[in-house]
């Protein structure tokens, strides 16, 4: 993570680069008009694992390292007594990012994790949920450099989703695909 205030190089590339690409490609007549990514968030839930204070410690300090900034854990709204479920339990860990932290996490996430992804083959488009914006999931959150290996004791997965100004799925993509998301269909 950068501490001075210095933009991004992936913030600086949008700014010049991938905005006039977008407008060329999707036929945009006005600057303001082109997608941007508004906001990424990063959610790890425990699953059955909910119980185990250490594991989900474990998951706010490693979300606390990959993002960058300090996650607030989630609570059950309400009981569910299939699932052994109280209201007011904690179900995992969740972290919003926007600005220059966003844009941190971007290109480490498409230049450093996803080509430590084991038999990664790119991502579906089909993860679009009709208004532009994408979702993701990790099964092992230790692909970031950021996770030290001593420190697991427990594989845990992550969900990432990346929230566009878009208002269609195409231009959604094309926004992601300029950033350097792999989507094989």
């Amino acid at each position: 993570m950068s501490e001075n205030n210095s933009k991004p190089q992936i913030r600086s590339l949008y700014e010049t680069k991938i905005r006039e690409s977008l407008m060329k490609k999707m036929g945009y007549t006005n600057i303001h008009s082109v997608p941007n990514l508004e906001k990424i968030v990063i959610n790890m839930g425990l699953g059955k694992r909910m119980q185990e204070k250490s594991i989900l410690e474990a998951a706010v300090e490693g979300l606390a390292d990959i993002s960058g900034q300090k996650p607030c854990i989630t609570k059950a709204k309400q009981s569910i007594a299939g699932f052994k479920i109280r209201e007011g339990m904690n179900l995992g860990a969740k972290v919003t990012l926007r600005g220059n932290r966003m844009y941190e996490f971007l290109e480490r996430l498409v230049n450093i994790a996803m080509p430590r992804i084991r038999d990664f083959r790119g991502l579906s488009s089909k993860s679009f949920d009709g208004r532009g914006n994408f979702s993701m999931g990790i099964k092992e959150y230790y692909i970031f450099p950021e996770i030290k290996y001593d420190k697991i004791n427990d594989i845990l997965g992550m969900d990432i989703v990346f929230v566009t100004s878009a208002k269609a799925n195409q231009d959604g993509k094309a926004l992601l695909e300029e950033f350097g998301l792999p989507f094989y269909n």
